[in-house]
């Protein structure tokens, strides 16, 4: 059988590159702007599993695929071509209504502004919440996690929705790493074993848990404002942020920083820069400084 040969070619539009097939994809042309409308096209959500991934459109013999502005082209296209062509060719499918078949799991490895921290990106969920882990004595609900930590370069591992973040030490070197542990991760996952114990874990003890009816208005909309404009980009770059405290008499700030921000030589000065001129413009007089805590 015929198998996929996946090439890329630049469109007329410079955040858009066409990826093209030798064999048929789809009968007609589909547009898809997030993953929720991508439930029936395997091919398509895994694609959208991709941080950078702003719209997809299918065509008869193409994908093509505008990314955010967050990274070049030059940095993915071609790992994303073999991506695209190693679902094909193990049997992943286009369209969920050809069969029900399991698509194949697929890991992305991808670079963040932590030159410690690698971001190993999956096709699918792996995780319902935010779990971080500073030491092997933390992993006793975490299967993976605790065999991650027996590569002996790994220091810590942060986990988010579809991506696990891990910091190596600063003595070891990414490049000699980072495949064996992308291929670790893929065959954990689709060998169905279990993760995480989610039921039975306990969060990052830094993180408290805010009662949210009994905190001031001023704390809300900083959490709301975290929360729709500053985690996004966070995640992107394989971390996490957390509003820990508001201090109404000093109007001070405190957030947590966990995974690729952690310790990022640097994301604290960059994100309590950005978190402070953004909170200050859309709450006016009400911020005094932001304090960025590594988790």
């Amino acid at each position: 059988m015929e198998k996929h040969i996946i090439k890329y070619k630049e469109t007329s539009r410079e955040e858009e590159l066409e990826f093209y097939s030798n064999k048929f994809l789809s009968e007609k042309r589909l547009e898809f702007i997030k993953i929720e409308d991508a439930k029936n096209f395997p091919l398509i959500q895994q694609i959208f599993y991709l941080p950078f991934v702003k719209k997809v459109v299918l065509n008869k013999r193409s994908v093509y695929i505008e990314k955010l502005n967050i990274l070049e082209w030059n940095d993915v296209k071609n790992e994303l071509c073999k991506q695209i062509q190693d679902f094909l060719n193990e049997g992943g499918l286009v369209s969920q209504v050809e069969s029900n078949k399991i698509s194949p799991t697929t890991v992305y490895a991808e670079s963040t502004p932590n030159p410690n921290v690698m971001k190993f990106v999956v096709n699918k969920k792996i995780v319902k919440g935010v779990y971080e882990f500073k030491n092997i004595d933390e992993t006793s609900n975490a299967p993976i996690v605790k065999s991650l930590f027996t590569f002996p370069f790994v220091k810590e591992v942060f986990l988010d929705f579809n991506f696990i973040s891990i910091t190596q030490n600063s003595t070891s070197n990414w490049d000699e790493n980072v495949m064996d542990v992308r291929e670790f991760i893929r065959s954990y996952i689709e060998d169905n074993n279990i993760l995480i114990n989610e039921d039975l874990i306990n969060t990052n003890s830094s993180i408290v848990e805010l009662d949210i009816e009994n905190i001031d208005d001023i704390s809300k909309e900083i959490i709301e404002i975290i929360e729709k404009h500053v985690k996004p980009a966070v995640a992107s770059d394989g971390g996490n942020i957390v509003f820990q405290s508001y201090d109404q008499e000093t109007k001070n700030v405190n957030v947590i920083l966990q995974g690729a921000c952690s310790g990022c030589p640097s994301s604290t000065v960059t994100l309590k820069s950005g978190i402070e001129n953004m909170l200050k413009e859309m709450l006016p007089g009400m911020i005094s400084e932001v304090n960025a805590i590594n988790g």
